[in-house]
């Protein structure tokens, strides 16, 4: 590449279209809405893909809503919307919505053309070029899909040539070029990307990824390398099948490995990728790169300690980048440099001895498959030495919770804050919810402080546990900047949830 810098990247997400071809996922309107302002005013995705048209009335409102909003910001070119080859039906129902784009779907394979279509090329290039007077007449802009392109590519790459030649100047913005089942290797890509750039080089071409074999990230990086302009992506890399190329995957590759400049604002990746995982239900891959839940955690002992004396063991993917932070596992594989940093960042000293004992009770716990968080280890400090690295300054001293049909969970707590009990009652939308609304009042009301905000709540079986074994609970807390994970196991999921709760308030009043 001798040192140059590649021209910008242009990135199309379509979470909120493809994205959600997959299994189980429907997006209500008001949670697109929500993501399209995340993509297009946090993460500044240069376009997004918003729905397919003619599919539901709701789906409709979702792109009312989105355009209306786009509108206000002056960014409705850039939201887009998948239509059809049906004469004036797609066009009229995206401008119905408020919309201006269409990304019209034809078929880039002469196979589709003729066997699912039951139309020669001739015919097809006809409808496609009524719809695009049309288009033209109402004031929408056209980019084009040629679905199925890359079986087109291997087998009647004629029939992909005399499509575009025919429709080359007919106002086309963008000719996107999507691997519709997944079936191209990298090596293919560039042959195919670099023919359709050298035979028409004024032509703006997106690649469109899907992830069959597990090579859209690959086959990414080949098309941008073939002189591919533009890039389609979804969030978590949600999408059809196997899904789509991943956002934040793309972005990183396209940065660090291409020199490639995009508009994404990476230090939000993170955080749009917990709202769509929130929305969608499908939960995050822990090893899913950039944004899973371990890919910033260091497990082995001797990675922490070569990150002491000279990040030995990172590279470019700094979590800091994505708005995340680096950590040191406790485990049987930490060593006492893992111990270390962790007890470092909790501002506790200990004497090599120390460190030794409460090394060992680490690893006697993970040999167990139990889960050690750096927020357990001033409690495993306190079992293990014997003294009170923490006391306990908070303790509940009783609690009930009820559940009836028809009325809303009820809960009675007793809590112990530094000796003197405080006692309250609340109604919830849940047992759990219940609880934490009467420590909120005990905390808010009685003592006059601040509360922490739960931002994330997860149930689990531990590791190697089976389903009638005990539940693991880890709840992620916001407090004055701060991020707090506490974990609890119980055979009860409320209790689970509960005992965790406890052990993030005496964190909380250690530090206050």
């Amino acid at each position: 590449m001798g040192g140059e810098r590649l021209k910008r990247v242009e990135i199309m997400d379509t979470t909120l279209r493809d994205g959600e071809q997959t299994s189980g996922v429907s997006f209500m309107p008001h949670e697109k809405l929500v993501i399209a302002r995340a993509l297009l005013q946090q993460l500044n995705v240069d376009r997004i893909e918003v729905a397919s048209a003619r599919v539901s009335d709701g789906e409709k409102e979702a792109v009312r809503r989105i355009c209306d909003w786009a509108r206000r910001h002056d960014r409705l070119g850039s939201v887009e919307v998948l239509g059809f080859v049906d004469g004036h039906a797609s066009v009229d129902w995206i401008l119905e919505a408020g919309g201006r784009q269409l990304n019209l779907l034809c078929k880039g394979s002469r196979r589709h053309c003729e066997e699912q279509l039951k139309k020669t090329p001739e015919q097809h290039i006809a409808d496609i070029q009524t719809v695009l007077s049309y288009a033209r007449e109402r004031g929408v802009g056209v980019n084009l899909y040629l679905e199925d392109w890359s079986n087109g590519m291997k087998s009647s790459p004629e029939y992909v040539f005399t499509l575009v030649d025919a429709l080359r100047d007919s106002g086309i913005q963008r000719f996107m070029l999507p691997d519709t089942l997944g079936i191209l290797n990298p090596l293919d890509l560039i042959s195919y990307m670099r023919r359709m750039v050298k035979r028409y080089p004024s032509l703006h071409f997106d690649f469109h990824a899907h992830n069959d074999y597990d090579l859209a990230i690959s086959n990414v990086l080949a098309a941008v390398l073939a002189g591919c302009r533009g890039i389609h992506t979804s969030v978590n890399g949600l999408g059809e099948r196997a899904g789509n190329a991943p956002l934040a995957s793309v972005q990183a590759i396209l940065k660090d490995h291409m020199q490639a400049q995009t508009n994404i604002d990476e230090s939000r990746l993170n955080e749009v990728s917990r709202l769509v995982e929130s929305y969608s239900g499908i939960a995050i891959p822990q090893n899913q790169p950039i944004t899973g839940g371990n890919v910033f955690t260091q497990v082995a002992g001797v990675h922490a300690d070569g990150d002491n004396k000279g990040r030995l063991y990172q590279n470019d993917l700094i979590p800091e980048r994505f708005g995340r932070k680096r950590e040191y596992a406790l485990g049987k594989n930490s060593g006492k440099a893992n111990i270390l940093r962790n007890l470092e960042e909790l501002g506790l000293e200990l004497t090599p001895e120390q460190t030794r004992r409460v090394t060992e009770r680490i690893i006697e716990l993970g040999d167990k498959k139990e889960l050690v968080t750096q927020e357990d280890l001033p409690f495993i400090v306190n079992d293990v030495l014997k003294h009170a690295t923490i006391d306990e300054r908070v303790t509940l001293e009783s609690y009930v919770v009820n559940t009836s049909y028809g009325l809303r969970p009820i809960a009675s707590v007793k809590l112990n804050v530094n000796g003197i009990v405080y006692e309250e009652t609340a109604t919830g939308d849940g047992q759990y919810d219940a609880f934490v609304r009467c420590i909120r009042h005990i905390y808010r009301d009685k003592l006059g402080r601040k509360f922490p905000w739960l931002s994330n709540y997860n149930v689990s079986i531990p590791p190697g546990g089976r389903t009638d074994a005990l539940v693991q609970t880890i709840i992620e807390w916001q407090f004055e900047g701060h991020t707090y994970r506490t974990h609890a196991l119980d055979a009860d999921q409320t209790e689970a949830a509960i005992k965790a709760t406890i052990k993030l308030l005496n964190i909380i009043e250690d530090n206050y």
